[in-house]
């Protein structure tokens, strides 16, 4: 089992479970087109973020493989929520995983979706002990495929017509990290 101890802190944000009043704040960001464009997702009803936050506010840890855990990403200095991410666990044998994260674009271009990935790499490989993790993003989302660069994940793949999203066939782009790669990144001591 891995439970974090909350709430996370990197030098700009708070990573915490869902809780039952952050509907407003995640209706906020989820319900915008601009948001869901390279997602499976359409925009969210309030009714559709409500079920989800009540949904994610179960869990805490993870127990087992297939399982996800899914955080807000406050600002440390106001708890404004920026955003929310998911680290995925993705099989215990093959000690994989998987991050995702989706912000609000109030706070786009800041480097906190970096910070995001950043810390989440950090759960997968020091709090959860998995050998290799993944992200996947359409590859015409180029702020996402920056972020996995910044954070030191390699390009592994370009699936062209891969997924058929919202009317169209779009390419999808995975980056991935290896545990040692990951630990050669961190600063001494």
């Amino acid at each position: 089992m891995f439970e974090p101890d909350y709430p996370i802190r990197t030098s700009r944000l708070s990573l915490r479970p869902f809780t039952p009043g952050d509907v407003d704040a995640l209706y906020e960001y989820h319900r915008l087109p601009e948001v869901v464009r390279y997602l499976e997702t359409e925009p969210r009803s309030r009714a559709d973020v409500q079920a989800i936050v009540a949904e994610r506010a179960a869990v805490r840890a993870l127990t087992d493989e297939g399982q996800a855990l899914c955080l807000v990403a406050e600002l440390a200095d106001s708890g404004k929520v920026a955003g929310d991410c998911v680290l995925f666990w993705r099989s215990r044998m093959q000690q994989r995983g998987e991050i995702g994260y989706i912000l609000n674009p109030a706070y786009h271009g800041q480097g906190l979706a970096t910070e995001v990935a950043g810390t989440l790499l950090r759960l997968g490989f020091d709090g959860l002990g998995l050998h290799r993790i993944v992200a996947r993003c359409d590859a015409r989302n180029v702020a996402s495929a920056r972020v996995m660069e910044r954070v030191g994940m390699r390009r592994e793949a370009h699936l062209v017509h891969n997924e058929f999203l919202k009317g169209e066939w779009t390419d999808e782009l995975i980056y991935a990290i290896l545990r040692e790669e990951w630990q050669a990144r961190q600063p001494p001591g």
